[in-house]
């Protein structure tokens, strides 16, 4: 690969993952992540923030062969089988300690989940490219999230992806395992976010409240909506915005991914 492929400023990706499923199906939502792997620039490392690592505090790993986490119950064996042998990145979790300080601690005990790899295993299918997760910070508020995503955007111009990985609508207790769409309300919050996102409204996706009754039931908890204001937070007004796998289902999840991308 060349030195000004790698120097290029990397895009930024928020993904809205849904069922671990679709690590192992073939489907619309599959097909698309499989299309930017593709046509992405190959970064040296990914930073992946996920919905499924939601804790104490900000924490990352330097483990060299970090451990695939099956953190999903009551599926198929075949999802337990899928291996996604990623290597750790020591270079980039540095670089996220120097811009975090002591903000940030080392915790090895987790590994990648499958917010990260039930993606991933489509858009990279090899598994040739070291991950680093992120943790959300679970007492944090909305707006430390974007802000840290901010902070990390200078990891774009050395070569490595951000990637958000979560839902913009995920409330599991009101889920219609059978509806092909979304409930009104949960359109109308994703909408919400998709406008204010195109439009590069950012204060409005961080204070989601101002999206009114349909905010109170997109989520109860927002595990995997913060990933996307990391994402956010990394982006700048320069970008390209585009908008992907945009639908809801099962009433009450959204899949509505977005990719940040510099302008040529």
């Amino acid at each position: 690969m060349s030195d000004e492929l790698m120097l290029k400023r990397m895009p930024v990706i928020f993904v809205g993952h849904g069922s671990p499923m679709n690590a192992i199906e073939d489907n619309a939502f599959t097909k698309t992540w499989e299309a930017l792997g593709k046509r992405l620039p190959r970064p040296k490392a990914i930073l992946a923030v996920s919905a499924h690592w939601y804790t104490e505090g900000t924490l990352t790993s330097d483990a060299e062969n970090p451990r695939t986490i099956y953190d999903m119950y009551g599926f198929p064996r075949a999802l337990y089988e899928l291996k996604y042998p990623v290597k750790g990145d020591a270079d980039l979790t540095e670089a996220v300690k120097v811009i975090l300080g002591d903000t940030v601690s080392i915790d090895n005990g987790w590994g990648i989940d499958h917010g990260t790899w039930s993606v991933l295993c489509k858009m990279y299918p090899e598994a040739d490219i070291p991950v680093v997760q992120l943790s959300v910070h679970a007492r944090a508020a909305a707006q430390v999230h974007y802000d840290i995503g901010k902070r990390l955007a200078t990891l774009r111009d050395e070569g490595y992806l951000i990637l958000g990985s979560g839902n913009i609508v995920h409330n599991l207790a009101l889920i219609s395992w059978d509806m092909p769409s979304g409930f009104p309300w949960a359109q109308a919050f994703d909408d919400y976010v998709k406008s204010a996102i195109v439009e590069g409204r950012h204060d409005d996706v961080v204070h989601y409240e101002r999206a009114g009754d349909s905010a109170k039931k997109a989520f109860y908890t927002p595990d995997h909506y913060f990933p996307l204001l990391y994402a956010l937070g990394a982006s700048d007004a320069e970008d390209q915005v585009e908008v992907f796998n945009d639908v809801c289902l099962m009433g009450s999840m959204s899949m509505t991914g977005y990719l940040f991308t510099p302008q040529e």
